[in-house]
């Protein structure tokens, strides 16, 4: 799978991604989903917050 990423122009700071995948996924400055710096980018539930994901911000 891909890294993931987080399209800071789609993204409304739901929080659901850091709720879905907190081993990938967490709030940033600016209140938008961000990829944490120490990821683990083989996390299952990656491709769980790309899905689910209210506005298809999360790529993978």
């Amino acid at each position: 799978m891909p890294n993931p990423t987080v399209d800071k122009d789609l993204c409304v700071s739901c929080g659901l991604c850091s709720q879905v995948c907190p081993e990938v996924f967490e709030e940033g400055p600016d209140g938008t989903g961000q990829v944490k710096a120490d990821a683990d980018l083989n996390a299952a539930c990656i491709q769980d917050a790309v899905d689910q994901c209210p506005v298809g911000a999360i790529s993978a």
